[in-house]
């Protein structure tokens, strides 16, 4: 096992945990807006993570440029969708929680 493939697994278990944290903030958090904030967050921070494990391990730069490409589209697919579902929930009168 070389350097490279220990920092690429060190990147994609580091990228899962930030996906298992984005699933317990949507399971634990009390609404639809700071579900949205830790699950987007969390799993955009996440994919770049095991993206960056991914590109460590390829064998080309159209490969890496493949991958980077990927993350940038779930990147503005994720915040398009997030805006869609808040917006949809202050529409319908869904407040912020409040302590």
């Amino acid at each position: 096992m070389t350097l490279i493939d220990v920092f690429s697994a060190v990147l994609l278990i580091a990228g899962g945990v930030f996906f298992l944290a984005g699933t317990l903030g949507l399971l634990r958090f009390p609404d639809v807006y700071t579900r949205l904030h830790a699950l987007t967050k969390a799993d955009n921070v996440g994919l770049g993570l095991v993206i960056a494990g991914l590109a460590v391990q390829a064998q080309s730069w159209a490969t890496m440029g493949k991958l980077l490409l990927i993350w940038g589209l779930v990147l503005l697919a994720g915040a398009s969708i997030s805006h869609l579902i808040a917006s949809r929930a202050l529409q319908r009168g869904i407040r912020p929680w409040r302590r």
